[in-house]
Formats: C-alpha cells, sequence, structure tokens
C-alpha cells in the first residue's frame, strides 16, 4: 500500500468521524436516542457489515482463521474491547454530556501520548519534526476548544474527563492495532473488533433496547451515516492507513477530526465559533500539510 494512499484513506476516515459525531450529537439531542444504544448498535451492524464483505471477498475461512490462533484471539478479544469499545464509548459519552466538537478535541491528545510512549519504549527524544506537529495539534485543539480562554470553557468537567480517555483509548488502539495487520486483513481486525466491543456493551446495552420510539425517516437516515460512515468506513480507513504509516502518523493527520467536527458544530448544529477558534483550526491545516510534504517520512514506526 503506497504512502499516498495510506494519507488518503486517514484523512477521508477522520473526516467521517469527524462528521458522524456531530450527526450522533442531533440523535441524542433532537431525537432522544440512548448513547449506549447507540454505541451498541453501530458496532455490532458496522462490524457484521465489514466481516460480511471481507468474507465474499476471501471466503469464510479466511474470516475465521484467526480463532484458530490462541494467542492472537486473545489479543483480539483486548483489542475489541479496550481499543475499539474504548475509544466508542468514552467518545459518544463525551458528546452526550458536551458536544462533538469538544470530544474529538479531546481525543487529539492522542498524537502527543503516542509520540511520549514511543520515545519511552525506543530510549530516543521525538525528533524535531514529531515536536513541531505536536505543538501544532496541541496549540489548534486548544484554541478550538477554549476561544483562546479557560474560562471559557463551556462544558461539563465530566465531558472533559470522557474525552480525555477517549484520547487514551485511541492511543491505545492505533498502537494495539499494528500487531495484526502483518498476518491479516484490516477489514477482519476491525469486524472482529466490532463485534466483540458490540457483544461486551450488549450485556449493558441490549440492542433491543433502542430507548426512543416513533422516529421520523430523517433520523433513520441519520443512524444508517452514522454506522457506514462514521463507523464502518472511518475505522476500516483509520486502520488500513497503518499498513503504510506509522501510528504517530495516523494520529497526527486524524486531526481532521476535530476539525471536521468543529465544522459541521457550527455550520450545521449552529454552535458559536470565535476567531481565535478559527485560528486553531488553521493550526491543525498546517500541521497536517507540514505532515504530508511529498518525500517527508521521518516519523519512525513504533
Amino acid at each position: 500500500m503506497s504512502r499516498g494512499r495510506g494519507i488518503f484513506f486517514i484523512i477521508t476516515g477522520a473526516i467521517f468521524w469527524g462528521i458522524g459525531g456531530t450527526v450522533a450529537k442531533k440523535l441524542f439531542q433532537q431525537y432522544g436516542i440512548d448513547m449506549g444504544w447507540l454505541v451498541t448498535i453501530r458496532l455490532l451492524i458496522a462490524g457484521g457489515l465489514l466481516l460480511g464483505v471481507h468474507t465474499c471477498k476471501r471466503g469464510l475461512a479466511a474470516t475465521f482463521d484467526i480463532w484458530s490462533h490462541r494467542k492472537l484471539s486473545m489479543q483480539l478479544i483486548i483489542f475489541g474491547v479496550v481499543g475499539m469499545l474504548g475509544v466508542q464509548y468514552t467518545y459518544m459519552a463525551s458528546i452526550d454530556r458536551g458536544n462533538a466538537a469538544v470530544a474529538t478535541l479531546l481525543q487529539y491528545l492522542a498524537p502527543v501520548m503516542i509520540m511520549i510512549y514511543v520515545a519511552i519504549r525506543k530510549y530516543a527524544m521525538p525528533t524535531r519534526k514529531d515536536l513541531y506537529t505536536a505543538v501544532l495539534a496541541l496549540l489548534g485543539c486548544f484554541l478550538l476548544l477554549t476561544n483562546g480562554s479557560l474560562s471559557q470553557l463551556s462544558v461539563p468537567p465530566d465531558a472533559v474527563i470522557w474525552g480525555v480517555l477517549s484520547g487514551v483509548a485511541l492511543a491505545f488502539y492505533t498502537l494495539y492495532a499494528v500487531r495484526f495487520l502483518e498476518s491479516y486483513d484490516s477489514l477482519v481486525i476491525v469486524g472482529w473488533a466490532m463485534m466483540i466491543g458490540g457483544a461486551a456493551l450488549s450485556i449493558i446495552h441490549p440492542p433491543w433496547h433502542m430507548g426512543a420510539a416513533n422516529l421520523p425517516l430523517e433520523a433513520y437516515i441519520y443512524l444508517i451515516f452514522v454506522i457506514l460512515f462514521g463507523t464502518m468506513l472511518a475505522f476500516w480507513m483509520y486502520v488500513e492507513s497503518l499498513n503504510s504509516l506509522s501510528p504517530k502518523e495516523s494520529s497526527l493527520l486524524g486531526s481532521l477530526e476535530p476539525l471536521a467536527a468543529v465544522l459541521t458544530t457550527v455550520f450545521w448544529l449552529q454552535d458559536s465559533f470565535g476567531w481565535v477558534q478559527w485560528l486553531g483550526t488553521v493550526c491543525i491545516l498546517v500541521m497536517v500539510l507540514f505532515l504530508t510534504v511529498k518525500g517527508e517520512a521521518t516519523l519512525e514506526k513504533a
């Protein structure tokens, strides 16, 4: 897989992920959809679809082969519960208690967490490029979140806590996924991880308990978007990008997710947006451009 294709996948997936968060907020706010139920149903349906696609391409045996390896199957269960479900639940909880923009911005503390982990693991200081991109990502997120003043942090503390936890979960998800890609297709890994996470959450939030009745057609269209684009394609593209990009690169390029979330929150849900937040938007765009300059592939694989 070429580097250019990997960059396309992570950028497209990040945009789908960000927009999906805003659509989910509308489902919570306007239609009374239960957050836990939405996480369960989106994981089960999206995971089932991905496994179905893989089965059509490679056959049933290839889809289930990973379960014949005890060590890998145990790692897959960990990835599904801690990684996939961890990212999905904490992210949606932050959206439910705050808004999509804040949730995605806090989630993108993940690149810095990954850089710290890699530096400790390799006993090496981050490169100059690592530091530049981390500063731009953090500065952009800070400006977008606060509009330049901590006193303007207008979300409940629990939304911030869930958002930071989603950053931790995303860092784990990004680093842990790499171990599977040498042996298995990303469709299998993401599909099974979603099914595992959805099955685990079904114990608390059964998929047959929607928590809302008499939904209009518009709400079902939003649900389909969240499941297909904001979940299935977003997560598959993210993991697929790791075939040609390092975890640090994928997590940094994924910072387009908060940009997409902020823009849709402002122009679609009509939340306020100050000029300092636009400056934060520019920081994230400059970071993405800086990272994707042709021939610049200095970030090492974790």
